[in-house]
């Protein structure tokens, strides 16, 4: 049985092997951003924090990017999902942080959910042929191609570092705080 916190977020295992603690420690600071931006209306997920652009609704599409991205195109080759196959990123390489402006909460929460879902299945499938050192199926530009425990660990740090962004925002929009 997984602990969850009061905001809903399980608490990774303590004694578990390596993949149960990524996967652990994966969810529960997936479950810190959805708490993060929970209940916010518009404003809210628009508001920044100056000098940054920075926004909770451009984090969650950005982390529903790099969910498709590491998980979908990389680990298993796969052609990105909407919004991302007809986005031109060279246009703008932001392009997920700056179009948010324009979606409403339930489209970006549902966007990021969706991808947290497809990933999590994703994943499943990368453990079952092969475990964490399964390779990624496209490789990198020099050839390269890291293994699902390296992808997990990045995903981890990707959701840290916002996680961090996550709490100045949402303090700044309403003066709701905690860990």
């Amino acid at each position: 049985m997984i602990d969850v916190d009061e905001h809903g977020r399980p608490e990774p295992p303590l004694t578990g092997d390596e993949v149960a603690t990524l996967l652990g420690f994966l969810d529960f600071l997936r479950a810190t951003v959805a708490w993060k931006c929970s209940d916010l209306d518009p404003a809210g997920l628009r508001a920044t924090l100056p000098p940054s652009t920075m926004t909770l609704g451009g984090m969650l599409k950005h982390l529903a990017y790099v969910e498709d991205h590491w998980c979908s195109v990389v680990l298993h080759d796969r052609t990105p999902h909407p919004p991302w196959d007809r986005i031109n990123w060279s246009a703008d390489p932001d392009w997920d942080w700056h179009s948010a402006q324009d979606d409403a909460p339930r489209e970006l929460r549902a966007l990021w959910q969706d991808a947290v879902d497809r990933s999590r299945a994703l994943i499943a499938e990368a453990l079952s042929d092969g475990g964490p050192d399964r390779r990624a199926s496209r490789a990198q530009p020099d050839g390269s191609a890291p293994n699902l425990r390296w992808i997990l660990v990045h995903l981890v740090e990707e959701y840290a570092r916002h996680s961090g962004h996550a709490d100045l925002l949402r303090e700044s929009v309403d003066g709701a705080t905690g860990e």
